[in-house]
């Protein structure tokens, strides 16, 4: 007998680590570094090479001025030129630049068009500087356009599908500036969690400090709030290989009870933790016919000024089907799906029944409309 029991223990104590194991996360990725991120960067450029598909010179002046500047530039002079080019497009060139990019380094771009281009396809846009919010150049962009959408157009008819006024220039951008860093400096660290928990960021800070306690006999970490953890860098090592020995710990994250519906797309997402309290739920669906069968009125024979008139007749019939009572309710996610199914509701019927449930008050999570 005390064989048996053992057996059974060790077999749910593994089942129970099973479970933990495919719940678990590494805190990478339910968190962010703070300071640690991307900076957007603007130009305004010229596409050139377009198929007469670029904007034309009298609804879009800033492309004309903008061609004109750029000649002049390169010592032609086309100031009293009339210029009726159709292949020259203004566009709008964003990137993001990312974090501890150094000189040299390539990023990726997307070009957008200003004008009243209809297509930006087999263009290639000319050396056009990206600027941040500090108005300094970080980065210079040029190359060739990767347009995924096309536009044709006839003289009866056109084709279009995509977008065909941007596109992107993989690695179309070369870092021109760094931005400063004193991240290898820095005494201290902030983990920010991109679902803020209380519990979440409790149990963060108990995987670090059982991490750190171990490896260098300190409590390396502590929870500021919900959304933040703040970590003490030892000093005995390096800031990148502190933060990469924390970001591969594994936690199990809290989540709250949420049901999130989409009443457009009919789409219904429940979490794990929904608990519905025991209810008992009928729904059915009446489907109402009406039925227009009209009749030709004839006049009696030989009568003087009778003529056939139409007149309306309509049956209209409903029939209701469905309206069995069911009961629904559990602790757990399978449960509640179990009984959901159980009614078989369309998802416009699941829709209703979680916001009726929420209404008397049996839905034990926050339900989220959008």
């Amino acid at each position: 007998m005390k064989t048996f029991t053992k057996c059974l223990v060790a077999a749910l104590w593994s089942l129970a680590l099973v479970w933990d194991a495919s719940a678990a996360v590494r805190i990478k990725d339910v968190t962010s570094l703070e300071g640690v991120r991307d900076n957007q960067i603007i130009g305004y450029g010229l596409v050139v090479g377009l198929k007469g598909s670029g904007d034309t010179m009298r609804n879009s002046p800033f492309t004309e001025q903008s061609l004109q500047s750029m000649l002049d530039s390169m010592g032609v002079n086309v100031r009293n030129a009339n210029l009726r080019t159709r292949n020259v497009a203004a566009v709008v060139v964003t990137a993001n630049f990312p974090a501890f990019i150094k000189k040299g380094a390539r990023i990726d771009i997307n070009v957008s068009s200003l004008g009243d281009a209809s297509s930006l396809s087999g263009g290639t846009l000319i050396a056009t500087p990206l600027m941040g919010s500090d108005g300094k150049v970080y980065a210079v962009a040029q190359g060739g356009l990767a347009v995924a959408g096309f536009s044709e157009q006839g003289q009866a008819q056109s084709l279009s599908e995509g977008i065909a006024t941007s596109g992107m220039i993989p690695n179309g951008a070369i870092v021109e500036r760094e931005l400063d860093d004193d991240f290898i400096n820095l005494p201290s660290f902030v983990l920010q969690l991109s679902n803020p928990d209380f519990n979440t960021a409790v149990r963060i800070a108990d995987a670090i400090n059982a991490f750190s306690r171990e490896r260098y006999g300190l409590m390396l970490a502590k929870e500021r709030d919900f959304r933040s953890v703040v970590l003490q860098k030892p000093g005995r090592v390096s800031a990148t290989r502190f933060i990469a020995q924390i970001e591969g710990l594994v936690i199990q994250p809290d989540t709250p009870a949420k049901v999130v519906v989409d009443e457009r797309t009919g789409t219904v997402v429940i979490g794990n933790n929904v608990q519905i309290s025991t209810v008992a739920v009928t729904y059915g669906s009446m489907v109402v016919r009406i039925t227009e069968n009209p009749v030709a009125s004839q006049p009696q024979p030989f009568s003087r000024g009778g003529q056939t008139v139409v007149l309306p007749q309509t049956d209209i019939t409903a029939s209701q089907d469905g309206g069995s009572l069911s009961i629904i309710g559990g602790t757990d996610l399978q449960t509640i799906v179990s009984g959901l199914n159980r009614i078989g509701l369309r998802p416009s019927g699941v829709i209703s029944i979680l916001q009726t449930i929420k209404s008397v008050g049996a839905l034990q999570a926050e339900l989220v409309i959008q």
